[in-house]
């Protein structure tokens, strides 16, 4: 909020005009020559809340200035309720605050006890505890209270600058007076900034944690007496804190709790909003959606530093050294999000990618997931890399984008070369019961299940596999079930589709047409590289019903002939290579031209060659006759 408009209120002769002027001169005014002052701006100034310009506007009592006082009062970010003797405060509850309400304006009220310099109104604690807290306690709106004196100029500045407070740093989201109690969406946004600044996650901010912290949220040090004091706080109400190990999260809030009764709850806010909280304590939309455009025929990947990130949280979260993530520690890991990725939920994960024995993720299952779901949502990991705690150590400030990267488009298939992505999404296309799904277990190294399971809704497989030369990479199978007449129709997801894994039982004769009529149903398809497989080639080949069997019908084509496989044999895995080669070298998995034109490059460069030579022993021969 760039400025903060406050609607000095009540009844007259409290002296409001005289507080406004008394702030402005720095003097007490005795001779008033106007009733109402007009607006008064003041530019933003060392030590103004979050430097924000504040424009006070004055108002009257009077009936016949209702309608003014009505509308300042709906244009006000806060209001400053002034009151001076028993009569005006008694209009405090009676007329005031239920006038406010009856405007239905939701800003917060700073409740000033003015004219502090009359002995006969008593000492300030007795006018807070007689006056102030039962108002208070009656109306939640009313943010703060103050006593002041504007012939005095005491507490005149302050006034003013709780005024801005309440606007600026409100207490009501993180506070509840009554109760005595920080709010439940403040404690669970406390809980989250412990979670993240818990780096080693030992349940405790050691020392050094909570020096990291306070250079991050106040950009300056903490003292060892400052560390020591607020040590002390947390064991007067937690003498059962072990304090020797750090603090733990119930000191963290209890601290913050400490904050919100002393009247500094901006303290809090600064914390808050270091971590990218809004007023109404969400996440700021900006922070966990940053603007990231894929270009048309690009697409999204994890970047080194993105990779990076979520290796270190699989090891930080494997407490046991398994090599896997088992439930709770997946639930301690998704802790500080709203759970895991409904994509996740869509994948069926864990299922989606590498278990070890015990059914839990492994870290290459847990990077081929995340691989995964950059690839289908960069949306979904860019929040999630800033629900977890994602650091950015280059690209835009604040940004989650660096631990993202965008690929060369990828525009014309058929050109001869590599493409350079890491990621690539095969479609595996057959009949029912060529044996889809067996290979996507295969892929996941899952064992032969023999019984017949139909697929149903769309499944995914994803898992990392090597490629000639070393170079790794992620390929995401996906058998469509029931949904493949309407994905296949829908031409953006042709277009995210690397590769067609055509597949056919062997031994069973009417597998094969199923490819054939579904090439004819689509002919989109043939825009796509493809792949064509013969399954189950462990058990006995059998003639298919087609009008050309399938060597004869992909010669046709002038394509490779099926692969013959089976997902009980080791040699399974030279499929997905296969498979992601031609994923990542689209042009061979295309039609091969009848004719391949010749490369003359190496003509050209002989050609050149034999001309330079000629031309240099023409200049040798003249030289040499020149001087004879």
């Amino acid at each position: 909020m760039s400025t903060v408009r406050i609607c000095v209120c009540g009844d007259e002769a409290t002296g409001k005009s005289s507080l406004i002027t008394s702030l402005v001169k720095d003097v007490f005014v005795t001779n008033k020559i106007q009733s109402v002052l007009p607006q008064i701006t003041i530019p933003p100034s060392i030590g103004t809340p979050e430097n924000v310009t504040t424009t006070i506007v004055d108002t009257s009592a009077l009936p016949q200035e209702r309608n003014t006082l009505r509308k300042e009062i709906r244009k006000s970010n806060v209001i400053l309720l002034v009151y001076s003797d028993h009569y005006s405060y008694e209009r405090v509850a009676l007329f005031w605050m239920p006038y406010f309400r009856s405007l239905g304006v939701n800003v917060p009220v700073v409740l000033c006890a003015n004219k502090s310099d009359l002995t006969t109104n008593g000492n300030t604690a007795q006018v807070v505890e007689d006056e102030m807290l039962p108002v208070m306690a009656e109306f939640k709106e009313i943010d703060s209270c103050i006593r002041t004196s504007a012939r005095e100029h005491h507490n005149v500045n302050e006034v003013f600058f709780l005024c801005q407070k309440a606007v600026t740093h409100p207490i009501a989201p993180l506070f509840d007076s009554k109760e005595g109690n920080l709010k439940p969406a403040a404690v669970a946004a406390l809980k989250r900034i412990f979670y993240l600044c818990d780096k080693d996650q030992d349940g405790y901010l050691n020392d050094q944690e909570m020096h990291d912290f306070q250079a991050k949220c106040f950009e300056k040090p903490l003292s060892a007496d400052d560390l020591d004091n607020i040590k002390l706080s947390i064991s007067k109400s937690s003498p059962a804190s072990d304090l020797e190990k750090g603090i733990d999260q119930k000191g963290f809030i209890h601290l913050n709790k400490i904050f919100a009764e002393k009247g500094r709850h901006e303290t809090i806010w600064i914390i808050l909003r270091k971590f990218h909280y809004t007023d109404s304590l969400s996440l700021k939309d900006s922070f966990l959606h940053p603007k990231f455009e894929i270009p048309e025929y690009s697409s999204a990947e994890l970047s080194p530093a993105g990779y990076r990130f979520f290796v270190d949280l699989f090891l930080l979260f494997d407490k046991d050294n398994d090599g896997g993530l088992n439930d709770l520690e997946l639930d301690a890991l998704f802790a500080p999000t709203p759970g895991q990725p409904p994509f996740w939920l869509e994948t069926s994960f864990p299922s989606s990618t590498v278990r070890n024995e015990a059914g839990h993720i492994t870290l290459q299952g847990w990077l081929a997931q995340w691989s995964m779901t950059t690839f289908v949502s960069p949306s979904t990991t860019l929040s999630y890399l800033a629900y977890l705690g994602f650091e950015p150590t280059g690209g835009p400030r604040n940004s989650t984008t660096s631990a993202l990267k965008i690929t060369k488009p990828r525009k014309r298939r058929r050109r001869p070369g590599r493409v350079e992505r890491n990621v690539v999404l095969c479609y595996v296309l057959g009949a029912p019961s060529s044996g889809k799904s067996s290979l996507l277990d295969a892929f996941l190294n899952r064992p032969f299940d023999a019984l017949y399971h139909p697929t149903i809704k769309p499944r995914t497989a994803v898992n990392s596999v090597e490629l000639q030369g070393g170079k790794q990479c992620y390929l995401i199978l996906e058998e469509l079930g029931e949904l493949e007449p309407a994905i296949l129709e829908n031409q953006a997801k042709l277009d995210a589709c690397d590769l067609i894994c055509y597949t056919y039982d062997s031994s069973e004769p009417d597998s094969f047409s199923h490819i054939v009529s579904l090439r004819e149903r689509f002919p989109q398809l043939d825009d796509l590289p493809a792949i064509y497989t013969a399954l189950k080639a462990d058990q006995d080949k059998t003639t298919q019903r087609s009008e050309k069997q399938p060597d004869e019908y992909t010669m046709a084509l002038n394509m490779n002939a099926p692969l013959h496989v089976s997902v009980t044999w080791n040699s399974i895995s030279e499929l997905f290579v296969t498979l992601a080669e031609a994923a990542t070298n689209p042009s061979t998995a295309f039609p091969k031209s009848e004719e391949e034109p010749p490369d003359r490059t190496g003509v050209y460069v002989a050609l050149g060659a034999t001309a330079c030579a000629l031309i240099a022993a023409v200049m040798i021969w003249r030289r040499s006759t020149n001087s004879n």
